[in-house]
């Protein structure tokens, strides 16, 4: 019988063994106590089984209120723990959603523990499978764009929301004439009533096939059309019937089945965007890693995910954004390529090309600034330039600081915007 596998942090009084026994129980065959019906040959079938246990330093106070401990009167010290727990592939089948439900669900909510994190999900390539894949991964997506090397330069439609259809697509020619690879709305940028996408994406594609026409490249434009799964349907086809070759999607808020369901209908690359991810990650003790969580959405068939960035604008380490990247590029099982694009933003611009480089290694990534593009002193194409010759002069071992001496977009993005990131 096949088995994929969960790890978990937790935090709690009780000892860690017995906690861990009764999260397999909770979430395969058992509850609180033996049933009617649950012999031992259903047990030796369905049951998960806790496969480690590896106590950790205790600490000296809860990280998490606990209204079933505080009845029971039970006290610290609180012990911490990672534990591994493997559960009958059978139990679930090719079902998404339920497979979220039972490597978290009501996990969260057991009154044994005061902390639980979801950390990793580890799957067998056949059960892999049957998943979702993604449809174009970073092979497609430099295929489309034809940015054969080096990352792939990309921007945000600022300001995020007020602007009609006609007004964006002039800033959409403006960012094409710049040398842009890939242009993405604002995750709160939808279908408003001022730029809906029906009258939205035929302007962007009319300007983008322009300047397909006049240069021979083709720009890929993340249309946001985060909404209901039938209207997500219908404008992936509006986007593929005008030449397009890209949508995103706020997955939190749209859910695994509208993103399978989406997936399903469109060979379009999909632009996952994970706003709101940081009410499942910011405590470190409560919630979701970012492992667990890119290898769900990976098997809805996302083609590219956000990381955030390094020394940007948002609360996580550049160590978090680092090894989320790092996941984005390692398949989820043996022999399977399933690889998809890393996408990094907020606060990016030509002076964070060097710790990106040095954290990374490859440039197999999806590199979006806004202000380090749109507000650089020399315009737009100068911001474009500026962050390739910093990429450049890293992937061949020059420092940015030296390589800007010969690139006048480059050194006044320095003395502009500040400082070399390091």
């Amino acid at each position: 019988m096949e088995r994929f596998e969960a790890t978990y942090l937790i935090e709690t009084p009780l000892d860690p063994g017995k906690v861990a026994e009764v999260m397999a129980g909770e979430q395969s065959c058992g509850t609180f106590t033996r049933v009617e019906g649950e012999t031992e040959e259903l047990r030796n079938r369905a049951r998960a089984l806790v496969t480690s246990v590896t106590e950790l330093e205790s600490a000296a106070e809860p990280s998490l209120p606990n209204a079933w401990l505080a009845r029971k009167g039970v006290q610290g010290p609180w012990r911490r723990a990672r534990i591994a727990i493997s559960f009958p592939v059978d139990n679930v089948g090719a079902n998404l959603s339920t497979l979220a439900s039972i490597v978290a669900g009501n996990l969260f909510d057991l009154g044994e523990v005061t902390g639980l994190r979801l950390d990793t999900i580890t799957l067998p390539a056949s059960y892999r499978r049957l998943f979702q894949m993604p449809r174009q991964g970073i092979a497609g997506t430099r295929a489309l764009t034809g940015a054969t090397s080096g990352p792939l330069i990309g921007s945000i439609i600022k300001p995020n929301v007020g602007l009609h259809a006609d007004e964006i697509a002039a800033l959409v020619t403006r960012l094409c004439d710049a040398g842009l690879d890939f242009i993405k709305d604002d995750e709160i940028a939808a279908d408003p009533v001022h730029a809906p996408l029906a009258k939205r994406v035929p302007a962007v594609m009319e300007a983008i096939r322009r300047h397909q026409d006049k240069t021979g490249k083709h720009v890929m434009v993340a249309f946001n059309i985060t909404d209901e799964t039938d209207a997500m349907r219908r404008h992936a086809d509006l986007v593929a019937r005008e030449g397009g070759s890209c949508v995103m999607a706020s997955l939190n808020w749209c859910g695994f089945s509208a993103v399978e369901t989406l997936r399903r209908s469109t060979d379009l690359a999909l632009h996952g965007h994970r706003n709101g991810y940081g009410a499942f990650s910011r405590h470190p003790l409560l919630g979701i890693s970012f492992q667990a969580y890119q290898t769900l959405w990976r098997l809805a068939g996302v083609d590219h995910m956000h990381v955030h960035g390094l020394q940007g604008k948002f609360a996580q380490e550049d160590e978090e954004v680092v090894s989320s990247a790092k996941d984005c590029v390692t398949p989820l099982a043996e022999g399977i390529d399933d690889r998809v694009m890393p996408a990094f933003s907020s606060g990016q611009w030509a002076g964070t090309a060097q710790v990106t480089w040095d954290a990374i290694g490859h440039t197999d990534l999806l590199f979006m600034a806004g202000g380090g593009i749109l507000a650089h002193p020399m315009g737009p194409a100068a911001g474009v330039a500026s962050i390739r010759q910093a990429w450049e002069a890293v992937a061949a071992g020059q420092s940015v600081a030296d390589a800007a001496k010969a690139h006048p977009e480059l050194q006044s993005a320095l003395d502009f915007f500040g400082k070399v990131a390091g």
